[in-house]
């Protein structure tokens, strides 16, 4: 696990992180979102121990960063946004010295490299120079090396930068698979990412914490969402429904393209899935069929713009 307490980092009078707070739990996959300058790799930098806070603490796995420097770094695989490979090595030299400088038994580095190769799809190119390889085959080699000396922790900045869509896809899945055994936190632009990977989300803006939570609570914060639906019933008949419906906003009635139907764009208050299963049992005991019921739910991105309010900001 990783815990932050107070962490707060100054260059000069610039105050680049305000007193964050946070955890990623053991097992899980979090992601640290934020518009560009937020601070998120500076925050990352911080707890990979590469730069120090002005104030607050962070441990990993129960070990104070600070107090047990060495030994948390043992736990820690990181990934920056520019892997940091040496481009005149091969991709089995590189990881094999990875490993002798985390201090892998010697007698085992092999055999780890090997599997390592094998976890991160590197094995047709693990006699190939780092320089020759494609910008897709030097992330993986990126996250190979953050695996070395098998850390249970893993901090990835930006893993799947300048890739193409199918790279991005691989990417993805190998983080997916990762998250299986390890405790990871990666930053991302891709909210589409962020959304399909994670189970919780950080939300950093002008260097603080405005959100932690899991992402089902993150979607279902406080927010009106779309109901597409058809129903064999007038107009009148089916307002009247609606009026017993809890969280029922607004009824947008669409043209209709089946006759004796009524078509309409439902906005309801919270979670669209408890509103259109008391919606089904309203009609239902008033012998209305249903012949259409979609919930439409708002995407991570619309989320995170309304949290931050940064509409025109690129994220």
């Amino acid at each position: 696990m990783i815990e932050l307490k107070s962490i707060t980092k100054d260059y000069g009078h610039l105050r680049a992180v305000t007193d964050v707070s946070f955890t990623c739990p053991d097992g899980r996959i979090t992601g640290l979102l934020g518009v560009n300058g937020a601070g998120k790799t500076t925050l990352l930098n911080i707890v990979t121990g590469c730069m120090p806070p002005t104030s607050g603490s962070i441990q990993i796995d129960g070990l104070d960063l600070k107090e047990n420097g060495r030994d948390c770094r043992r736990h820690l695989g990181y990934l920056p946004e520019k892997p940091p490979l040496y481009d005149e090595m091969t991709v089995r030299d590189y990881l094999t010295f990875v490993c002798r400088l985390r201090e892998v038994e010697k007698a085992g580095i092999r055999h780890h490299v090997d599997n390592i190769l094998e976890l991160c799809g590197l094995g047709d190119v693990r006699d190939r120079m780092l320089g020759h390889l494609s910008k897709g085959y030097r992330q993986r080699a990126g996250i190979a090396q953050a695996l070395c000396g098998d850390p249970p922790v893993l901090i990835l900045d930006e893993p799947t930068v300048g890739l193409d869509p199918r790279q991005v896809v691989e990417i993805r899945e190998l983080i997916r698979t990762l998250g299986k055994d390890h405790t990871v936190l990666f930053s991302s632009h891709m909210l589409t990412e962020v959304q399909s990977l994670c189970r919780k989300i950080v939300i950093l803006h002008h260097g603080k914490v405005i959100r932690e939570e899991t992402l089902s609570e993150l979607e279902k914060e406080g927010r009106t969402s779309e109901i597409r639906l058809s129903v064999r019933a007038e107009v009148r008949q089916l307002q009247s429904v609606l009026r017993d419906l809890p969280g029922f906003r607004k009824l947008q009635v669409l043209e209709s393209t089946t006759e004796g139907y009524t078509e309409g764009l439902l906005t309801v208050a919270g979670d669209t899935d408890a509103a259109g299963e008391k919606l089904f049992r309203l009609l239902a005991a008033r012998d209305l069929p249903l012949l259409l019921l979609v919930p439409k739910k708002e995407t991570l991105e619309e989320v995170f713009l309304q949290v931050t309010g940064q509409e025109g900001e690129s994220v």
